[in-house]
């Protein structure tokens, strides 16, 4: 069973914010609805990724009890793209449970996502809101 923890780093794959021309946002900072982990949203090719920029002592505790020992700094989503208007879809490695995942980030505002991830096929789905911290 998933722990909170883990879609709290999953949600982050909804890291995706546009701004209002439409183009994806750069270098922009989320943080997880407990205020735990906040992930920085980069390009990486031709594609975006988000790397863990802070993280409370709970969450690096968690991090490394899955295998993880330094959880900032940890590339956490990979190779998303937008697969329709503002919905995001990629890879996401989640560090408590030691996996990487397919997740999506739905846009609702600037300021604002609403992040889905699965451990299987549409199974043990978990959902998220994560906000801007800048």
């Amino acid at each position: 069973m998933w722990k909170y923890r883990s879609i709290s780093v999953l949600g982050a794959v909804g890291a995706y914010l546009l701004s209002s021309s439409g183009a994806l946002a750069e270098d922009l900072v989320l943080r997880n609805p407990s205020n735990s982990v906040h992930v920085r949203i980069h390009p990486c090719g031709k594609t975006r990724c988000g790397t863990v920029v802070w993280a409370n002592a709970k969450a690096k505790a968690d991090s490394a009890r899955g295998g993880t020992k330094s959880l900032v700094g940890t590339e956490l989503f990979r190779e998303f793209k937008e697969v329709s208007p503002k919905v995001w879809k990629g890879k996401v490695f989640v560090p408590d449970i030691n996996k990487v995942l397919t997740g999506t980030g739905t846009v609702k505002d600037q300021n604002t996502i609403v992040a889905r991830g699965c451990l299987f096929a549409g199974m043990g789905c978990k959902s998220q809101t994560w906000t801007r911290v800048r």
